[in-house]
């Protein structure tokens, strides 16, 4: 005879509601102790984050991450195995037929300024690095195509070398978290740079980006099921009501989501499991 085990119960809110007030006059340190508390509750909430760009070499993400502007990964993945398979070094970019590169990228949007951008790349590389990567930021951003956000993803998940990426999730998300106060990307990575160790910044950028597609969306945030409620200056602005916010959780794990904030996976509809998460 076996032991009857009661189903679990959810509630929510699990911790008690907060507003900005209470952050009104946080100090630094104050600040710092509580973004690295979050990272920590973001690493349990998202265990699967990861670069969602396919890629083998440096070379391939430097170029998916390229093609990856004003589209979706999803995109990108379905059109880099036909350019991967033509095109495996800096020298067969640079001499790349551009009509063959064009008819290749049309499916991501602009492709006629991406197709420039990595025939430029490809001659940058072979010019003034031997057709190689280099796996220095201040390097990195000289290239063709190149930006901030670019180079700290190359670094960051093909060289193994800690970056922030500032994409519109992350910036959305520190400013709601109340970590900074600010629109320019480049201000955002050195601030955030000072509240959270380096050695976490590429995960904890996998990470919020991760919230930010499938929990903290930009026009109704699911706040009643959020991990991160007790700690955030923001929590209200989406539905605090548990029925209310699981319907807003988007993705594979929608309900393990749900589950980790304290409320009913029940409540979380088939649709949003397999709803696209935001771009």
């Amino acid at each position: 005879m076996t032991d009857d085990v009661a189903p679990p119960t959810y509630s929510y809110p699990v911790t008690a509601p907060v507003s900005a007030s209470r952050y009104a006059g946080e100090t630094l340190l104050g600040r710092k102790r509580r973004a690295r508390k979050m990272g920590r509750v973001l690493a349990e909430t998202h265990p699967d984050a990861h670069c969602e760009l396919d890629f083998t070499t440096p070379l391939e993400l430097a170029v998916a991450t390229i093609l990856s502007a004003q589209t979706t990964d999803v995109r990108v993945n379905q059109v880099t195995p036909a350019l991967f398979k033509l095109y495996r070094s800096a020298a067969d970019y640079a001499a790349a037929d551009r009509a063959e590169m064009e008819t290749l990228l049309r499916p991501t949007g602009f492709f006629r300024a991406k197709t420039d951008s990595l025939i430029k790349l490809g001659q940058a590389l072979l010019d003034r690095h031997d057709g190689e990567l280099p796996r220095k930021l201040d390097e990195l951003v000289k290239l063709p195509g190149i930006g901030r956000k670019t180079a700290n993803v190359i670094l960051g998940n093909a060289f193994g070398v800690p970056g922030i990426t500032v994409d519109t999730h992350f910036r959305r998300l520190t400013n709601r978290f109340g970590w900074v106060d600010e629109e320019d990307p480049v201000k955002i990575e050195f601030l955030v740079a000072e509240l959270i160790e380096k050695r976490d910044w590429t995960m904890l950028s996998h990470r919020v980006i991760f919230h930010g597609r499938r929990v903290c969306h930009a026009r109704k945030p699911a706040c009643g099921a959020c991990t991160l409620a007790s700690a955030c200056p923001s929590y209200g602005t989406g539905p605090t009501e548990a029925a209310a916010a699981a319907k807003l959780l988007k993705g594979p794990r929608a309900r393990d989501l749900a589950v980790a904030a304290g409320v009913d996976p029940d409540l979380v509809p088939a649709a949003a499991v397999l709803a696209p998460e935001e771009p």
